[in-house]
């Protein structure tokens, strides 16, 4: 496509993703009073978790840790017993470690930028983009689901099997430099939109997968696991497993791997949540 068809392209599609956002744009605590330690709690929290469950969690967050200082002073055990219910709690490990990190060689500040932010624990392409552009309005580009909806939906209307390496230059191309925070929720919100009045566009994508079920997956044993430790305390194998309802053969494999993640330490038979 040539750089005249990008540009009137672009602006078409600009148009209709600002239109959406005008008459129907989403509000949420980490949007409207914007703090850059806000920001990442919410992007940590918000990764695959729905956004109307991270908002109660957001806020409570905020008030028992307003700063990277505040929640690097914390125990594990408090973090996870305040992340309970959330899943995925090795994104509260990278988060508190995240923390800890930004108070010691940051000065307290969150990196400003995605090089500034990807040696950081549990940061990859997608956070180490948005951090800094929700938090400072920088000119990120990057991608998730509800972005790559919008893209595909508009750009790959006749297209299966679209790769994100085709949708990058596209997001280069159209993104508002002027104020890229304001576009990026836009962005996003016009993808929320189109998954709710068609068919997901995102069935498109080449890297369209659908997440497994949650109940009686592995995730929950481990969920169970790490959320018994956290409330009540290091146990035994046969305390834990009364605790937890873990079944002792699930158990042990579930241990082995938290403990490989660093979530769970072991010291003569007896497991607690790993505060190093």
């Amino acid at each position: 496509m040539k750089s005249a068809a990008i540009n009137t392209t672009c602006t078409e599609f600009r148009e209709i993703v600002y239109s959406n956002y005008e008459k129907a744009g989403r509000t949420f605590p980490w949007r409207e009073n914007i703090n850059p330690w806000g920001v990442m709690v919410s992007e940590f929290m918000l990764q695959q978790t729905q956004t109307e469950r991270v908002i109660t969690y957001w806020n409570r967050w905020m008030k028992l840790w307003p700063s990277p200082a505040d929640l690097a002073g914390a125990s594990m055990e408090e973090a996870l017993r305040e992340w309970s219910g959330l899943g995925y709690n090795r994104r509260c490990r990278f988060l508190k470690d995240c923390a800890r990190r930004i108070t010691a060689e940051h000065g307290g500040k969150v990196p400003d930028t995605p090089k500034g932010l990807l040696p950081l624990p549990g940061i990859g392409p997608y956070t180490a983009g948005a951090i800094p552009c929700f938090a400072y309005n920088y000119p990120s580009v990057f991608i998730e689901t509800n972005i790559r909806a919008a893209v595909l939906h508009f750009f790959f209307k006749d297209r299966t099997g679209v790769k994100d390496n085709e949708i990058f230059p596209i997001l280069e191309s159209c993104l508002d430099r002027k104020n890229p925070r304001k576009w990026y929720w836009a962005l996003m919100d016009y993808g929320v939109a189109l998954k709710q009045l068609t068919v997901n566009p995102n069935r498109r994508s080449a890297h369209y997968t659908r997440q497994s079920k949650f109940e009686g997956s592995f995730r929950q044993l481990r969920g169970a696991v790490v959320k018994t430790l956290a409330a009540q305390g290091k146990a035994g194998i046969k305390e834990l497993q009364e605790r937890s309802g873990v079944e002792e053969e699930d158990l042990y494999k579930v241990l082995d791997v938290l403990e490989k993640e660093m979530m769970v330490a072991e010291e003569e038979g007896i497991y607690r949540i790993n505060e190093e």
